[in-house]
């Protein structure tokens, strides 16, 4: 974030570049970048002279760089954003040329998702050595989300608890694109000042606040069989929403961070959450749950969990419905 910070305050400082290749695994902000440069270099008199959108699955690097070539008519320079230009990722070595004496009056963006050039090659080191920017949208890990999230929304004026984020990550995944849409979902119907609850997830999104991974992680850990199996048999009854393979990861990670816990010689809570790579807010839980699973049991529930995992891609339990596996395997890990 802070990377593309600086990025967008040198192109409001007049700072601009001629090439920006946006390029890697997270789309969320090779579209933020691409965006405000769509709408913020040229001003709308110079746009439609000036402004040009290409994208890579109609066009060769041959029409990029004829393109980019151009001069600008009646303004100090031309925008050219090539959209989807990972469809031409057999041929993008070819900009190397390009981006060796680039136009000086193009501003050229290059919108690469989901994959990245090579290092090594010329274009990447053409891009660099003659004044563009190759910028890289890395995946954040799971446990990074929560905190991009509270970031995202404190910058927006909002808060969130830890336990709605966790929801939200839980329920969304890592795409940050996924996760950004029902954020502007919740901004709509909550004024700013507002902490984003639990509650608000549930009227708002639909997420269940009481029947999630959350808390069946939570129940497991404090080994409370019935609201562990309660939670089951709603998974069971809502298994499109509650896929039990998505269910097992989340358990094998926890229990391997328990294995991790029990490794420790330091459990301050301060230095657990560095350690595990969880939020101090669930520290607790971890420490409640080392406390109810001694080592070996935590050793054997990871082997368990491993063969659940097979069962849940359906390997060796074709006809059992996912409820009543999910609930065996919460019978086993109590037991």
């Amino acid at each position: 974030m802070d990377e593309v910070k600086a990025l967008v305050s040198d192109i409001k400082k007049g700072q601009i570049k001629p090439i920006y290749f946006l390029m890697g695994e997270e789309a969320y902000y090779i579209d933020k970048i691409s965006d405000f440069i769509e709408d913020n270099i040229l001003d709308e008199a110079e746009k439609g002279f000036n402004q040009m959108v290409l994208y890579g699955r109609d066009v060769t690097i041959e029409d990029i760089v004829s393109n980019a070539k151009r001069y600008p008519m009646m303004a100090e320079r031309q925008v050219v954003i090539v959209k989807e230009a990972q469809d031409l990722s057999r041929t993008i070595e070819k900009l190397a040329d390009y981006a060796t004496n680039p136009q000086p009056t193009t501003v050229l963006v290059v919108n690469y998702k989901y994959k990245k050039i090579d290092k090594r090659k010329a274009l990447y080191k053409a891009i660099n050595k003659h004044g563009g920017v190759v910028f890289e949208g890395k995946k954040l890990y799971e446990n990074q989300v929560p905190d991009w999230i509270r970031r995202v929304l404190k910058g927006q004026g909002y808060d969130i608890s830890p336990k709605a984020a966790q929801m939200l990550v839980e329920f969304l995944g890592t795409d940050l694109s996924k996760v950004n849409n029902e954020l502007n979902k919740l901004k709509i119907v909550l004024p700013q000042g507002t902490q984003i609850t639990p509650e608000h997830i549930e009227e708002n999104i639909g997420i269940s606040k009481d029947f999630n991974n959350f808390e069946l992680r939570k129940a497991v850990g404090e080994r409370d069989i019935l609201k562990a199996q309660r939670i089951a048999k709603y998974f069971g009854d809502n298994p499109k929403d509650n896929p039990i393979v998505v269910t097992v990861s989340l358990l094998f990670n926890f229990f391997s961070q328990l294995l991790h816990l029990h490794g420790m010689s330091d459990k301050n809570p301060r230095s657990v959450a560095s350690a595990l790579g969880v939020n101090p807010y669930y520290v607790n839980e971890y420490l409640i749950a080392a406390r109810n699973y001694p080592m070996k049991k935590v050793s054997e529930v990871v082997a368990l969990l491993r063969e659940f995992d097979v069962k849940s891609k359906g390997v060796g339990a074709n006809a059992v419905p996912q409820g009543d596996l999910l609930k065996e395997l919460l019978a086993r890990i109590m037991s």
